[in-house]
């Protein structure tokens, strides 16, 4: 996975930005023509953060333009790839790899979120990037999906360890899947959807998380991802 960098969580900092800008705009009436930018760009080498708030905005607004058409493919589940609220409050779209160690690590955030959050959904979409043991959970996880099993597979592979074709077909035999569901074509064509959705919020690895206008290409932890999902419930009203 390749980490994305700081989230573009945008509460707070479009509001820093303008003031930031206003104070400079005024610096600039007030003072030499000569004088005012390099007042700016001294303020600016001291308080790079100004610079920081500037680009999350950016990218919270460019989120925010490429999410509103594809909106409702991210957040309307595969068949059972879902869990939580069957009424959410804030709908949370998780893209991720069984193979990829920065998704296994932000399990436990997940769990714990949907344990403290009732108002809740995570809805789970297969993006299978790293060979073909991934290729293979994707499709008997959405093989389970379209039996009524994901939660129990998807649970029970992690509990396995890292995917395997004996860990997959373990589990898989354990809730009476066979092989056949797994080559059901619906299957093929949700991991090419997935595929293109990512693509088009320009995905660079996973975990890759949609909440609101949040668009996190990280194992952001905790914490952020608490805070995406309160920023996204507030701006609902």
């Amino acid at each position: 996975m390749t980490q994305g960098g700081r989230s573009p969580l945008a509460a707070g900092i479009i509001g820093g930005l303008v003031g930031a800008l206003a104070t400079a705009l005024i610096l600039l009436a007030v003072v030499p023509q000569w004088l005012g930018p390099r007042i700016v760009r001294e303020g600016l080498m001291r308080d790079p953060e100004v610079l920081i708030a500037g680009s999350d905005a950016l990218k919270a607004k460019q989120a925010s333009v490429a999410l509103t058409p594809i909106r409702a493919a991210l957040e309307t589940p595969f068949a059972s790839s879902w869990k939580g609220a069957s009424s959410p409050t804030v709908t949370m779209t998780y893209f991720y790899d069984y193979a990829c160690g920065y998704c296994r690590k932000s399990n436990p955030d997940i769990e714990r979120l949907l344990a403290e959050d009732k108002g809740l959904r995570v809805v789970f979409r297969e993006l299978p990037i790293l060979g073909p043991d991934s290729v293979a959970a994707a499709r008997v996880a959405l093989a389970a999906s379209k039996a009524g099993k994901f939660a129990a597979f998807h649970d029970a592979l992690y509990q396995a360890g890292r995917p395997t074709p004996q860990s997959i077909s373990s589990v898989a035999n354990r809730l009476n899947l066979t092989p056949a569901e797994a080559q059901d074509p619906t299957i093929d064509a949700e991991i090419q959807k997935n595929m293109s959705l990512a693509g088009q919020l320009g995905a660079t690895g996973t975990p890759l998380f949609i909440v609101g206008d949040s668009v996190i290409n990280s194992a952001a932890g905790y914490d952020a991802l608490k805070q995406a999902i309160e920023a996204a419930r507030a701006s609902r009203g």
